[in-house]
């Protein structure tokens, strides 16, 4: 009896028959570790972009929380309607001085007017009193988050907060 007969013979594989599968399977290795990457850096860039659009949100509510802070302070006049306005595109004025010839209503909307200018380039804020509620006060920020570009259009973000003064 053979002793091997429990074991079936195996065809001999030869060297020459086996040249360059290794070299094979290390390209297709490579390719799909090329497309990993790939679509790891397509991550990275929407990670980051967003993470920019929430920094600008961010700073939005921010600036809008801070113009009611000002009008709460300065109550009477808010009531009686000096804050209600809107910022114009203007340029950044770093050192901004506010004269003491106007009101502190009129001080406060520049200052933040060109606080945007500084800050958020691409938002601008207003100020509007809501009908039929004097003591509530509208006050939006709208943010150019992308640019018009090849035909298409800008895409934009606004911020409304109603709030009692």
């Amino acid at each position: 009896m053979n002793k091997n007969a429990a074991y079936p013979s195996q065809p001999c594989r030869s060297p020459r028959r086996q040249r360059g599968v290794g070299l094979i399977e290390v390209l297709i290795s490579m390719v799909i570790l090329a497309v990993g990457l790939l679509g790891l850096a397509a991550l990275q860039g929407s990670a980051l972009r967003l993470s920019r659009q929430a920094d600008i949100r961010g700073q939005a509510t921010q600036m809008a929380h801070e113009m009611a802070d000002r009008m709460r302070t300065n109550r009477p006049a808010a009531l009686a309607g000096a804050y209600v306005g809107a910022c114009e595109e203007a340029e950044c004025d770093p050192e901004l001085v506010i004269a003491d010839v106007g009101s502190v209503a009129e001080n406060d909307l520049a200052e933040w007017c060109n606080a945007f200018a500084c800050l958020l380039p691409q938002c601008l804020g207003s100020v509007g009193q809501v009908t039929g509620h004097d003591e509530i006060v509208s006050i939006s920020v709208q943010c150019m988050e992308k640019p018009a570009a090849d035909g298409k259009d800008a895409k934009f973000f606004k911020l409304t907060m109603a709030t009692e003064i």
